[in-house]
């Protein structure tokens, strides 16, 4: 008699195959936009998601430095650092540093915080290259556009 197998199937490193993703920030909200980012890097995507093997893909971001924030988060969020010496918190806005030099850093921090800490959560990190305009160094691996505006009515510019 022969019974039905219930065994469910897991990505090894092997088996996985990467794709190139390429994501046009312009206009489009952090949170939404870093949410996307985290499940595509992380692989959740895929029905072959295995939780403890790095299946996801890798996301070129452009045009970081034109992202948004929605209320009044812009001029009241605050991002900390510490100097390593006693009293040394430092603390600066978030529309002080999309005006910087770094304005990539916003959207890298919002992704780097839905991604799990440890040695896998940064294995995948280093699957996401963020630019602050509208080119980028990775056309050779052919990325394919995402349109991340279309996934959620409330991306859209002016929704």
């Amino acid at each position: 008699m022969r019974t039905l197998s219930k065994t469910t199937q897991v990505a090894t490193p092997a088996t996985v195959e990467k794709k190139w993703h390429l994501i046009d920030a312009d206009g489009l909200v952090v949170g939404r936009v870093a949410s996307i980012i985290a499940n595509i890097l992380r692989g959740k995507h895929k029905p072959s998601y295995t939780p403890f093997i790095d299946c996801g893909d890798n996301v070129v971001v452009i045009n970081a430095d034109k992202i948004r924030f929605t209320g009044n988060k812009a001029a009241k969020k605050v991002y900390y650092k510490h100097t390593g010496y006693a009293g040394g918190i430092k603390e600066i806005t978030a529309d002080k540093v999309l005006a910087g030099k770094f304005p990539e850093r916003v959207l890298e921090k919002a992704v780097e915080r839905m991604i799990p800490r440890g040695p896998l959560g940064r294995q995948q990190m280093r699957n996401l290259r963020i630019f602050k305009g509208a080119t980028h160094a990775h056309e050779a691996q052919s990325p394919q556009p995402l349109d991340i505006a279309s996934m959620n009515r409330k991306n859209k510019v002016g929704a």
